[in-house]
């Protein structure tokens, strides 16, 4: 895994935050003004990559690490303490990468009791099953404009240096046939030529899974779903018009 971000971009003072999913998502804020924690933004981001039904506020603190990067005003050094918590204390070195900070020592942050219960979180799985899935994805979440918080893109973990807009993307189907496992090899064939960004797309079976097309807003098959980047858009019906599809994401065919 390759996660080596520009050190000569990244402020010299700053705090951030990280917050994992069980599954090994992270989505993390910088703010070199050092001016809040932002567990509120991070879970509202959460929630909208994974389309979850509500922003997953119980992930905190257990799968969170923060970390400040101050000047020593009696050194005129920077200094730095960074602490995680039990469900990401193990992601060190993703940490470090995320933030810059080569081979700094994490410190095990306290948990409160009741605040860190791992079978509390597993009770959570059913209904939020998107967070214990790895959709190999790093979200760096602006806030500095309040126009939007989604701003920066959704990038693979490969493709992190790269600084790459990737897409995130909903196949519901009724059913697993034959027709869709053609509408699945068009769709790849068609990712795979013309789409030139990375991707994840998750499928959904509506039969399976109903109240995820309930949430979705699901009201015909097959029907795709563009996550990511904003906005939010949908095509249903005939998934088998390459022009269409084409035209879906914006892409002109060369």
């Amino acid at each position: 895994m390759r996660l080596n971000p520009d050190k000569s971009a990244l402020p010299q003072v700053f705090k951030g935050i990280a917050l994992f999913t069980p599954g090994g998502d992270i989505v993390y804020c910088i703010d070199p003004s050092k001016q809040g924690r932002w567990h509120y933004h991070l879970c509202a981001t959460l929630q909208t990559i994974l389309d979850l039904p509500e922003p997953p506020h119980f992930l905190v603190p257990y799968y969170t690490a923060a970390i400040d990067h101050w000047l020593d005003p009696h050194t005129d050094k920077i200094r730095t303490f960074a602490e995680a918590y039990p469900g990401v204390i193990r992601h060190k070195a993703i940490l470090n990468a995320i933030f810059g900070t080569e081979e700094l020592v994490w410190q095990p942050a306290p948990c409160q009791e009741g605040l860190c219960d791992r079978m509390v979180l597993t009770t959570y799985r059913s209904s939020f099953p998107q967070l214990w899935e790895d959709h190999d994805i790093i979200v760096p979440v602006d806030i500095s404009e309040p126009k939007s918080l989604y701003d920066p893109p959704v990038t693979t973990k490969e493709e992190f240096n790269l600084k790459t807009q990737g897409y995130v993307l909903r196949l519901f189907v009724a059913g697993h046939s034959a027709g869709t496992e053609r509408i699945l090899q068009n769709l790849h064939d068609l990712l795979e030529k013309h789409l030139g960004q990375p991707y994840t797309l998750k499928v959904v079976d509506v039969l399976t899974h109903p109240e995820q097309a309930e949430v979705n807003q699901i009201s015909a098959t097959p029907n795709l779903v563009k996550v990511w980047p904003h906005p939010v858009r949908r095509i249903a019906g005939n998934l088998d018009n390459t022009d269409r599809l084409l035209q879906f994401f914006g892409v002109v065919r060369e």
